[in-house]
């Protein structure tokens, strides 16, 4: 099933997308749920299945969608996870031993379709396109061999990035990775049932431009590890995501390096998922 949240005739609900259209969960459930976020939450999920081959309720373009999952406990967000991303960093360091983590904000992501902005402060908004597990059952300490039995689906992340603001302390990622709406998710969320993320390819392109290009089974930390090592430390509850890494060749890599413009549009695709496309603009005055 494609889960996904969206918006029509100034209402907002959440329902299953077909080639069809959508139906509409919200209503079918009779309102026993806020929101697609609420739904997979209280680990129902298979409840939507009994709807998945229902008449639509409207069609796909009748509707705007939106990030597919607007509020979450926890977001995790692992960094240098592809072969030769540590290269490009120029620091003369070790590949890592564990995984590299820090988190991010509900409201720093924008939906599908959207524009992510580039704030006042900055001309430095780079691109990352990465896997998004979503979690559908909770844990602590995880089995590197049992993560597939916590995770309900996987989406797409834009974990749009301020260069600048990553680089003002040692350490000090959180304030390049928070900014509203400076990176995306979606389109949707696609069921665990219907995907195979270690067989998946994932690109990103700026402006029709290739630009990342790499395969899921080759990240340096694989799923299992990651959950593992990150349910050590605290317990992963339904409806937490985690983003999994970006490959090589982001602008920030260039010589010089190519940041993010207004009028620029960005696509991340992963095969089986789909593609999240976002363009750029300015924060307003």
């Amino acid at each position: 099933m494609k889960l996904v949240s969206y918006e029509t005739g100034g209402e907002r609900s959440f329902g299953i997308a077909r080639q069809d259209g959508i139906v509409d969960l919200g209503k079918r459930l009779g309102g026993r749920f806020a929101s697609l976020a609420a739904l997979i939450a209280a680990e129902a999920v298979d409840t939507a299945r009994a709807h998945a081959e229902a008449a639509p309720d409207l069609a796909l373009s009748q509707a705007r969608l939106l990030k597919p999952i607007d509020a979450f406990g926890k977001c995790f967000c692992v960094g240098v996870n592809y072969p030769a991303r540590n290269d490009e960093y120029k620091d003369s360091s070790e590949q890592p031993k564990y995984p590299s983590l820090f988190v991010r904000y509900p409201e720093s992501f924008t939906g599908p379709e959207m524009p992510l902005i580039r704030p006042r402060e900055s001309e430095q908004l780079d691109y990352e396109g990465e896997l998004v597990l979503v979690i559908g059952r909770s844990g602590r300490r995880i089995a590197p061999e049992n993560w597939r039995d916590h995770v309900m689906g996987y989406t797409i992340a834009n974990e749009g990035s301020l260069r600048d603001w990553i680089r003002h302390g040692k350490f000090n990622v959180t304030p390049g990775k928070n900014w509203p709406d400076s990176g995306s998710l979606g389109p949707w969320i696609v069921t665990a049932d219907a995907f195979d993320p270690e067989r998946a390819r994932l690109t990103t392109r700026v402006n029709g431009e290739l630009r990342q290009d790499d395969t899921i089974d080759r990240m340096i930390f694989p799923l299992g590890r990651i959950l593992s090592y990150i349910s050590t430390f605290c317990t992963l509850e339904p409806g937490d995501i985690v983003l999994t890494g970006t490959p090589v060749g982001s602008g920030a890599r260039f010589d010089p390096p190519i940041y993010l413009r207004p009028g620029d549009v960005v696509e991340v695709e992963i095969d089986g998922l789909g593609t999240l496309r976002n363009s750029i603009a300015d924060e307003p005055a």
